[in-house]
C-alpha cells in the first residue's frame, strides 16, 4: 500500500462516497486520534490524562460535525418543500379576497351596496380577531425549557466538582 505525499501513516482519510448529489452528505474524514500508538507504560499518568481529554475533545468535534452534516442536508430538504406549501398558501390568501368579494356582492342582492361590504368587512376583522387571540394564547403557554437548564446545571456541578476530593462527586444517574 502506498501513501499519498503529505500524508502520515495512521492519518488516512475516507474518501466521499457521494460525488455530486444532494441526497446523501458525504463522508466525513476520520479524525486519527494520534500519530503512532504508544504503550501506556511509555508515559506518564498526566501524559495520560492529556491523551484523553485529547481524543475526547476531538471526538466531541466529529460528533458535532456529524450532527451539522446531517441537520444541514434535512434542512435543506425542508426548506426546498417547504417552497411549495408557501406557493399553495400564497394562492389561497389571494383567493380569499375574490370569495370575500362575492360574499359582498351577494348580500348587496338584499342590502345596500355598502352596508354589504361593510358586514364582510366586519365578519373578517371578528374572524381576524379570534385567530389573533387564539394564537396569543398559545404563544402565552411557551415556557422555557427547564429539563436543559436542569441538565446544564448538573453538568456544570460535575465538570466544577472534578478535581476536588473523590468523597464528594455526585453520582452520575
Amino acid at each position: 500500500m502506498t501513501i499519498p505525499a503529505g500524508q502520515k501513516k495512521g492519518t488516512a482519510v475516507a474518501s466521499p462516497t457521494n460525488t455530486g448529489g444532494t441526497d446523501v452528505p458525504p463522508v466525513l474524514p476520520s479524525i486519527p486520534l494520534s500519530a503512532d500508538p504508544v504503550k501506556p507504560e511509555d508515559q506518564s499518568v498526566g501524559g495520560l490524562v492529556k491523551d484523553v481529554t485529547t481524543h475526547l475533545s476531538s471526538l466531541v468535534r466529529s460528533e458535532v460535525e456529524l450532527a451539522k452534516a446531517e441537520v444541514t442536508s434535512e434542512v435543506k430538504k425542508g426548506v426546498q418543500g417547504s417552497i411549495f406549501f408557501i406557493v399553495a398558501l400564497t394562492i389561497v390568501l389571494f383567493s380569499l379576497f375574490f370569495l370575500f368579494f362575492a360574499l359582498g356582492e351577494l348580500l348587496a342582492l338584499w342590502l345596500n351596496r355598502a352596508a354589504a361590504f361593510g358586514i364582510v368587512f366586519g365578519f373578517m376583522v371578528v374572524v381576524a380577531g379570534l385567530f389573533g387571540f387564539l394564537g396569543f394564547l398559545r404563544v402565552r403557554k411557551i415556557r422555557k425549557p427547564e429539563r436543559t437548564i436542569s441538565s446544564l446545571k448538573d453538568t456544570a456541578q460535575v465538570i466544577g466538582s472534578r478535581g476536588k476530593s473523590a468523597g464528594n462527586t455526585p453520582e452520575l444517574t
